[in-house]
């Protein structure tokens, strides 16, 4: 059983993850920098609106916000569903819908920790011949990408996609903190200089985007991605889900999925 987390180092955490000082953010929050101090110490102990209003100052997560409230002791404020539950059964079509739309080009959806929630045919067919293993659920998706049995033996410009990709997570962590994300930024490092990782060569430099660049049986595809989110969720899961859609960068790659997709 984990041991509960007090809100005041909590609360710390959260300032000094995002660098702003005690002067800073009790300005924001319209409360004396000496009242902050006892927040963090733990010699005062903070209501839920002023929790709640901190939090709003420092862009904390819905996640986050439920950690600070039930470690100061009240009620989480945000629920968190399971996307197959029916009060999410709406958010849940509209993500399928999108995936879905997105074809002939690839599009899947993720959770916070790069799980594989949902993904379309243009998307499965760059998983063939990965092995079962890296394929079972849950299936991450930058494991997948750069695992040396994974997808990075066909991706052209594995070193420029793999700083993209741990520059991104690095981000990530920065902006939540989340053990998981950095137990999995350490395992991606340890890739690098695994048996089949090395030897590729880098593409050529998109000139707006770093792209991902496939070797396929129909030629090199060259893809870059955008990301959709949720507008104002109230809902924890919501709130954390992501949709990657993949989009041909070059006039090559969009001759070859026409081609595709007309057979």
């Amino acid at each position: 059983m984990s041991k509960k987390r007090e809100v005041g180092p909590l609360l710390r955490a959260w300032r000094e993850r995002r660098r702003k000082s005690q002067l800073h953010l009790a300005l924001e929050t319209d409360i004396s920098a000496r009242h902050l101090s006892f927040l963090e110490t733990g010699r005062a102990r903070p209501s839920r609106d002023m929790l709640l209003r901190l939090a709003m100052s420092l862009e904390v997560s819905l996640r986050g916000q439920n950690e600070l409230l039930l470690a100061a002791g009240f009620a989480p404020e945000f629920p968190e569903r399971s996307l197959d539950h029916g009060a999410l059964a709406q958010a849940r079509r509209a993500i399928d819908l999108v995936v879905q739309g997105h074809q002939p080009y690839p599009a899947i959806a993720i959770d916070r920790h790069w799980t594989l929630l949902s993904a379309n045919d243009a998307a499965m067919t760059f998983l063939e011949g990965i092995p079962p293993g890296l394929l079972a659920p849950p299936v991450n998706v930058l494991r997948i990408s750069l695992h040396p049995e994974g997808m990075a033996p066909r991706i052209a410009n594995l070193a420029q996609w793999r700083e993209h990709i741990l520059a991104r997570l690095r981000r990530q962590i920065e902006t939540t903190g989340d053990p998981v994300l950095v137990d999995l930024a350490a395992e991606l490092v340890e890739y690098d200089s695994a048996p089949g990782a090395g030897g590729i060569e880098d593409g050529e430099t998109n000139d707006f985007v770093v792209p991902l660049t496939l070797r396929t049986p129909a030629g090199a595809l060259s893809f870059f991605s955008t990301t959709t989110v949720f507008g104002t969720p109230r809902d924890v899961t919501l709130s954390e889900l992501a949709i990657e859609s993949f989009y041909p960068a070059d006039e090559e790659t969009v001759s070859a999925l026409g081609t595709r997709r007309a057979r």
